[in-house]
């Protein structure tokens, strides 16, 4: 009951990290577009994350035995990065230009908030999932409900992660820093994981 009740605890806090940085993500991505495409980006990302997570649970006992997987994901974390670094630049000066441009900008700032997130998406629905792996072993209920709440966390944090950024700019930066060192931490676990196979 003890060993269940831990397991439970610790994916709850996986979850929670692995899955706030994914809702982290979505919701600055979303922040980069006009108002009227936020929910749809939104939606998207949500339903991206939810897919690639129970797909990749279908083949977790399998991707948790791949080394290297981990450092690709870190690495696919810092390309996403840079382009959030570039989509706030040019949001910040979509916004400054907007009265006078008079140029709809939406096709493309959803399909760069769209790639953003999927990549992303891909990274970190990985990420949870092994770490939800590692935990659950051989208990597909905990696997399933790790899973299940990882989503749910999604889906709550986004929209308010979104409402927050639009109304403190200066976020978007510190959920860049934050991504940052996510990305460092990844890369740094998934070399370990590799370095005795290249040693």
């Amino acid at each position: 009951m003890l060993e269940l009740f831990l397991d439970v605890s610790q994916i709850i806090i996986a979850d929670i990290v692995l899955s706030g940085d994914n809702a982290l993500i979505i919701g600055m991505a979303a922040a980069t577009v006009p108002e009227k495409n936020r929910k749809k980006v939104i939606f998207i990302g949500l339903m991206a994350a939810a897919i690639l997570r129970i797909l990749f649970a279908l083949v977790a006992s399998y991707l948790i035995s791949v080394p290297g997987l981990l450092l690709l994901g870190g690495l696919l974390l810092f390309w996403v990065c840079w382009k959030f670094y570039k989509d706030i630049k040019e949001f910040s000066s979509e916004k400054k230009d907007d009265h006078t441009s008079g140029v709809d900008l939406s096709g493309k700032g959803m399909k760069a908030a769209l790639t953003t997130i999927i990549i992303a998406d891909v990274s970190m629905s990985l990420d949870n999932v092994i770490a939800i792996t590692a935990i659950a072993r051989d208990n597909k209920t905990l696997l399933i409900l790790g899973i299940a709440f990882a989503i749910l966390i999604m889906a709550v944090f986004a929209t308010a992660i979104v409402k927050l950024l639009i109304r403190f700019k200066w976020l978007s930066y510190l959920g860049l820093a934050f991504l940052i060192y996510l990305s460092a931490t990844m890369t740094f676990d998934g070399w370990l994981q590799l370095a005795p196979f290249i040693t």
